[in-house]
């Protein structure tokens, strides 16, 4: 079965931090770009950040640059994305997606111009005091 599964969300206060991961099962996740995107109630989904397929190139959306970091063990097929100084406004579900890395950009994941070939259930993140 194909399948991504994210954890590690929670409730964090405002300059805090939580590591989320996205483990992979079924394929190799070292064959795809890996995007994590966010998306908070009554607001459309945002790409977050991406590890290309290829070299392992990151890619972040302005408003996390900076403080997340993502990263990839292919020993575990899993992907991470650290998230620190955490503002209220990054409360969100989060996500993370797969996307064949032929004929695909991380850039253009993380500026939503492609479908992705799969998706995790998401994983609650809260910032809050």
């Amino acid at each position: 079965q194909v399948q991504l599964v994210e954890s590690g969300g929670g409730l964090v206060q405002p300059g805090g931090s939580l590591r989320l991961s996205c483990a992979a099962s079924g394929f190799a996740l070292d064959y795809y770009h890996i995007g994590w995107f966010r998306q908070a109630p009554g607001k459309e989904r945002e790409g977050v950040s991406c590890i290309s397929s290829s070299h392992g190139s990151t890619y972040y959306a302005d408003s996390v640059k900076g403080r997340f970091t993502i990263s990839r063990d292919n020993a575990k097929n899993t992907v991470y994305l650290q998230m620190n100084s955490l503002k209220p406004e990054d409360t969100a579900v989060y996500y993370c997606a797969a996307r064949g890395g032929y004929g695909s950009s991380c850039l253009g994941v993380i500026e939503n111009r492609y479908g992705m070939d799969y998706w995790g259930k998401g994983t609650l993140v809260t910032v809050s005091s």
